[in-house]
């Protein structure tokens, strides 16, 4: 029975979801499976992982073969490269310490750039909401100084009417004094 580590897909349509499990290969996408190792969602920004490390990294070396998609989700979460180091350490390249150590090295690596791409996206969210503030106090800018102008207006025309309705008025009471 060739065993596969593969995504089963879960969720409504549109905003799907994964979880990742060890399953024979004849077995359909959504069908029957042996476990479940972890979960898959590509909906978050970064997408979010769940996986239990050593049962995926049991399974990989007892010759289970990840799909492309689940292969580059194990290669992200250090399984495939603890894999390679374990291999090494079986050849005698270097000793189980010097495999620790530098996994733990690429593991705070990885760890640094995704904090960096999280502050990164923050920034960014900030910026875009802080030019969307301003774009609004431009356009309330905008509607107060046309209101202004329309409120100056109304004034304006309610003195002249008030001046228009006093003038004939005053000319009529001087004219007959005149006489």
């Amino acid at each position: 029975m060739p065993a596969k580590i593969r995504l089963q897909r879960h969720g409504r349509k549109g905003y799907a979801y994964y979880h990742i499990v060890i399953a024979d290969s004849r077995a359909p996408r959504d069908g029957k499976f042996i476990e479940r190792i972890g979960s898959y969602n590509p909906n978050t920004n970064p997408a979010t992982i769940d996986l239990k490390f050593e049962r995926a990294l049991y399974w990989l070396t007892t010759g289970a073969q990840p799909t492309d998609t689940t292969r580059n989700i194990l290669s992200a979460e250090g399984v495939m490269m603890k894999k390679h180091l374990l291999e090494g350490v079986k050849k005698g390249a270097f000793d189980a310490a010097e495999a620790e150590k530098r996994f733990e090295a690429w593991k705070q690596t990885k760890e640094s750039k995704v904090v960096k791409t999280k502050e990164q996206l923050a920034a960014e969210k900030a910026a875009a909401a802080k030019a969307r503030l301003a774009a609004e106090v431009e356009v309330n800018k905008a509607k107060a100084a046309e209101l202004a102008k329309k409120k100056a207006e109304a004034v304006a025309a309610a003195a002249e009417a008030e001046a228009a309705a006093n003038a004939p008025a005053e000319v009529a009471e001087e004219t007959p004094a005149a006489e």
